[in-house]
Order: C-alpha cells, then sequence, then structure tokens
C-alpha cells in the first residue's frame, strides 16, 4: 500500500536533505513483529544482549571472526516512539523469578551502535553501524489492507468471514445486534458503541479460541492504547452494499466516517512513519501453537502469513529508492519456540513453517528481495534427553513447565523440572492440511526461563539460544563485513 503523494515527496525531500548534509550515517533499521504469542519481545531483549555482550555466535560471522569491537546502547532517533524496555524485559528473563516479559502492544524502538573492523580489502579499517530495532505488534501490519478497501468493501468481507460456521458461535451476540439496526435510520450513539463493543468481543473470542493464530483487522481494536473510547477506535461492520448512498447522518454514514479516521489516523500514520522506513524485517510466527490447534488453525495462518508479507514493500534498493522509496530488501520468517521440540524435528518445522509462507516468497523474491526461513529459540528454556515410554526410547526435552501448565493428568508447579517427548512433526509438510497433526496429540508447555548458573570465576554465561546467530547473519551480517 503506498502512501499519498503528498507524504512520499515529503519523506523524499527529508532523506534527499539529510543525505545532501551529511546528516546520514550508516544506518539499518530492523523491523520486529509478529502475530499474538510469537514470541517478539523475547527476540530483541535475546538480540540486544547478545550485542551489546559481544556474546561469540558462531553463524554471526562479525562475531566469529571477533571484527566487532563493541556494541552499545545509544539514543533512539524518534523522540516520538516509545523506547523498548531492554532493561526491564533482561531483568524479567534473568532476575530470581525468571519470568517471560510481557507480550508487544505498542511500537517501540531501541538503537545500537555497533563498532566494528571491516573485513580485509580496499574498504578495510573500522566502522560503526547504527541499528534501530523496530518492535511492533503483527496485528498492526494487517491494517494496512484497510487502506485499499471502503467501509462497504471491508464490512462485507469481515461478516463473511464471522457466519463461517467455525466462527459464527463466536460472533452470535454481535450478529444478534447488528439484526436491530438498521444502515440507513439515523446514528444513535448508544447503539453504535454497542455494536463496536460486541464487535471488539468477538475479536478477542477470535484470538482466544482454536484461531489464535488468526488475525481481523483493525488490529488497534484489541490495543487500544491512547486511543481507547475515541470515534475512531469506535465502528463496527454493517450489512451495506458497496456503492450505496447513505444520508449524512445515518447510522452508515457515521460508522463509515470513523473507518476512514481510524485510515487516515491510525493505518496511515503508521505506514507513514514507521513502516515504509524499515530496511530488513523479521516475522516470528508461533507454528507450534497452530498445529496443535489443527488443520484449521494452520489454515489460518497461513493465510495471515500471506496477509503479513503482502503488505511489506519489498525489493532490492539502490541508491535512488533508498532516498525516496525505500524497499524492505530482506524478510526472515522465523518459528520460534524451537526448543518446545528435540533438534531431530527442527527441519520439518523449518519446513512446515516454508510451505506456509511460499506464495510470499516467490512474490518477494521476484520483486529482488530476499526471502528466508529458519527455526529458531530466541531463550532457550529447555535441554535434550531421551525418555521410555511404552518400551519405547523416545527423544526429549527436559525444561521447568510454568505453573498450572499440564501435560495429560500431570499439573506442574513452576519448580521442579520434566522431561517431556513433545511429539513427533510430519515428514511431509503438506500433510498438515490433511489431519496428520491429530489436535491436541502433541506436548508443549510453556516453560520458565532457564536457571543461569556463573562459572568458576564468577561470570554469569549469556542466555542460550538455537539459531539465534544465524538469523542475525542473515538480518545485518552484509551491513558488517
Amino acid at each position: 500500500m503506498p502512501p499519498s503523494f503528498l507524504d512520499g515527496t515529503v519523506d523524499a525531500l527529508k532523506s534527499l536533505a539529510e543525505y545532501a548534509a551529511g546528516a546520514v550515517r550508516p544506518t539499518l533499521r530492523l523491523g520486529v513483529t509478529g502475530l499474538a504469542r510469537s514470541g517478539k519481545t523475547v527476540f530483541t531483549t535475546a538480540l540486544v544482549h547478545h550485542l551489546t555482550g559481544v556474546t561469540p555466535m558462531p553463524v554471526f560471522r562479525a562475531s566469529s571472526e571477533g571484527r566487532i569491537r563493541r556494541a552499545r546502547l545509544a539514543p533512539q532517533p524518534d523522540d516520538t516512539v516509545p523506547r523498548f524496555a531492554y532493561e526491564d524485559h533482561l531483568a524479567a528473563l534473568t532476575g530470581p523469578g525468571r519470568q517471560w516479559p510481557q507480550s508487544t502492544n505498542r511500537i517501540a524502538e531501541l538503537r545500537v551502535e555497533i563498532d566494528y573492523e571491516r573485513r580485509p580489502g580496499w574498504r578495510s579499517g573500522p566502522a560503526t553501524l547504527a541499528l534501530d530495532i523496530v518492535d511492533y505488534p503483527g496485528e498492526w501490519l494487517l491494517d494496512l489492507g484497510l487502506l485499499d478497501l471502503s467501509y462497504a468493501e471491508w464490512s462485507r468481507a469481515t461478516l463473511e468471514e464471522s457466519r463461517r460456521p467455525e466462527r459464527a458461535p463466536l460472533a452470535a451476540a454481535w450478529h444478534a445486534h447488528l439484526a436491530t439496526l438498521a444502515p440507513d435510520k439515523p446514528a444513535v450513539e448508544a447503539e453504535m458503541v454497542a455494536a463496536s463493543d460486541l464487535f471488539k468481543q468477538y475479536l478477542s473470542a477470535l484470538r482466544a479460541g482454536p484461531e489464535a493464530v488468526a488475525t481481523t483487522p483493525p488490529g488497534r481494536f484489541l490495543m487500544p492504547g491512547d486511543l481507547a473510547g475515541s470515534p475512531a477506535l469506535t465502528f463496527a461492520p454493517l450489512d451495506v452494499r458497496p456503492g450505496a448512498p447513505h444520508a449524512p447522518a445515518s447510522l452508515a454514514s457515521q460508522m463509515e466516517r470513523r473507518f476512514e479516521a481510524y485510515k487516515n489516523h491510525v493505518a496511515r500514520p503508521f505506514f507513514r512513519e514507521h513502516f515504509s522506513r524499515l530496511d530488513r524485517q523479521i516475522v516470528l510466527v508461533d507454528v507450534l501453537a497452530a498445529l496443535d490447534a489443527g488443520a484449521r488453525a494452520v489454515g489460518e495462518l497461513e493465510g495471515a502469513l500471506d496477509q503479513v508479507l503482502g503488505a511489506f514493500r519489498a525489493g532490492r534498493n539502490t541508491l535512488v529508492s533508498s532516498l525516496f522509496a525505500p524497499r524492505i530488501d530482506k524478510v526472515l520468517f522465523a518459528a520460534t519456540k524451537a526448543d518446545h521440540l528435540h533438534r531431530s524435528d527442527h527441519a520439518r518445522l523449518d519446513a512446515i513453517l516454508r510451505l506456509l509462507v511460499e506464495r510470499a516468497i516467490r512474490r518477494s523474491e521476484g520483486a529482488g528481495a530476499r526471502v528466508d526461513t529458519l527455526a529458531l529459540a530466541s531463550v532457550r528454556a529447555t535441554r535434550e534427553a531421551s525418555v521410555r515410554e511404552g518400551g519405547e526410547r523416545l527423544p526429549a526435552i527436559v525444561g521447568v513447565p510454568c505453573a498450572g501448565e499440564r501435560v495429560g493428568n500431570e499439573v506442574f508447579d513452576g519448580e521442579g523440572e520434566a522431561a517431556i517427548f513433545p511429539g513427533e512433526l510430519p515428514d511431509d509438510p503438506k500433510a498438515i492440511f490433511s489431519g496428520a497433526v491429530v489436535p491436541g496429540s502433541l506436548r508443549f508447555p510453556r516453560f520458565r526461563p532457564p536457571l543461569r548458573v556463573p562459572d568458576a570465576a564468577g561470570r554469569m554465561p549469556p542466555l542460550p539460544h538455537i539459531r539465534l546467530d544465524r538469523a542475525l547473519e542473515f538480518l545485518i551480517g552484509d551491513r558488517l563485513a
């Protein structure tokens, strides 16, 4: 979705002025996003933890070659964007309570300045890269799809989705209220508020149910922030025909007015001020939750991911495009929580994710962007072992399940370790759509963050991970060459 011509012109002139004045320093803006409970906050915290700790990371070449001299937190460039609370999130992960940090519910930013040595060659010598990490909810991405829709078009599509057999029970109260509304009659504020509240309850039920991976915009309805209660967040779909005129004071015209206000004051500013300025992007995906919920949830996830990548302005950058219309030239899709599986299943998890984003990958690579997938754990909470079950020795994972987590009839207290056989993923990734994974057959309890033990010299080891170094190499390695 392109911004308006005026927005693009203003941004281009600003970039050109900064470039001419020599104000532009080597900077890379990395977007971190994902749908609900995909591990965005943990990923960003772990990334900064390893960079600023200059932790040796074998696959991250600038690190393994010893060329990173120092990485430090620096003041972020955008004064109106909340700072990512890195210190608080790290304290939650590593403190005595060892808790996972709170989920991302707003945009946040952090700058890490990396001092490094270039590789030997004609440009060898010291250099600095400013890495601006922009962490934002994936639900906001799907709002960009609204920019091309009229209120009537959005209403029709949303209502059709809500009337599907599996969703209709969740939308019953909203549908009942909708049946009492007459779009062409004068708008009544109480009716609009009631319709909006019931619609939001439907969206909340979608997230809480088996289709938690599915996302129906508007994304800010469940993350309102300081817009809570505003008219721009108080509307709902109506049964209206596209192109049909409505009286200025009618219910339909007022709902349409608020829908347009949402696009103009919420969705477009996000695109213009943040999203359109990204250079690289990682999309974190909780594939395991979808697999455990069944084929329908996996299908919902596939559609949501296709929408996510469709929102990106992906392609190869040139000097001109960097100044006037920056493109996202690298996108990484990462299946999170790989530590919930034995390593023998990691390749299968990656293959399933690649299948889910196959169409989106072809589209982006056709535009010149590089897209990749991998299975990772930003913070590894388990170790591997084997267990005997029914006379058979099975690959297992060992960790401390969070208090209240359940596997079968066993409920965990959050203190003791448990060895769990999580189940196995199918060899053929396409089998996930044919019911090869029975809902509830996999065992994926939440584990507490790992307990770190200092070494003989009293030094605390870095947080363990799985393939975080590979993610860093793909996303920023070429900029540290």
